[in-house]
């Protein structure tokens, strides 16, 4: 999927927001991150927020707008996007990751080259059991 980096228009800037909240979510250290936090539900609102704070400043709205859209005050708006908050910092990381993939958001997901090669093995193998099965369905009828 291709994620525009500088979104123009909503449609845009809402496709960028939710690459940043499941590229941001589908990160192995802030799955851990969830995993151990004791307001699971607060952590999850942040970086939420957080995401649709970069989006739309990503697409020129003020902070004033911004935090008007996305009810929440602007101190807390600029403290995600300044990277004062855990959230912010880490939703600033997802976003550079699809900058440096060229808004790629497919590269994002955790294991992703790791599946691939996965799943090449697993084509190796099936072809490797089917010769095996050909040679044994050979040998048994020449017995």
């Amino acid at each position: 999927m291709e994620v525009p980096l500088k979104p123009l228009g909503k449609e845009d800037t809402r496709k960028l927001e939710l690459a940043l909240i499941f590229g941001t979510l589908m990160r192995q250290d802030v799955l851990e991150k969830i995993r151990n936090a004791e307001d699971k539900i607060t952590w999850l609102d942040s970086l939420i927020i957080a995401s649709g704070a970069l989006a739309r400043e990503r697409a020129g709205m003020p902070v004033t707008k911004i935090a008007e859209e996305l009810g929440r005050t602007e101190a807390t708006i600029r403290n995600h996007l300044t990277g004062k908050t855990e959230a912010g910092k880490i939703v600033k990381e997802t976003y550079e990751l699809l900058v440096k993939k060229g808004g790629k958001l497919e590269f994002l997901i955790p294991g992703g080259e790791e599946i691939e090669k996965l799943r090449r093995e697993n084509e190796e193998l099936k072809k490797k059991i089917e010769n095996v099965k050909q040679a044994l369905q050979s040998l048994l009828s020449t017995l």
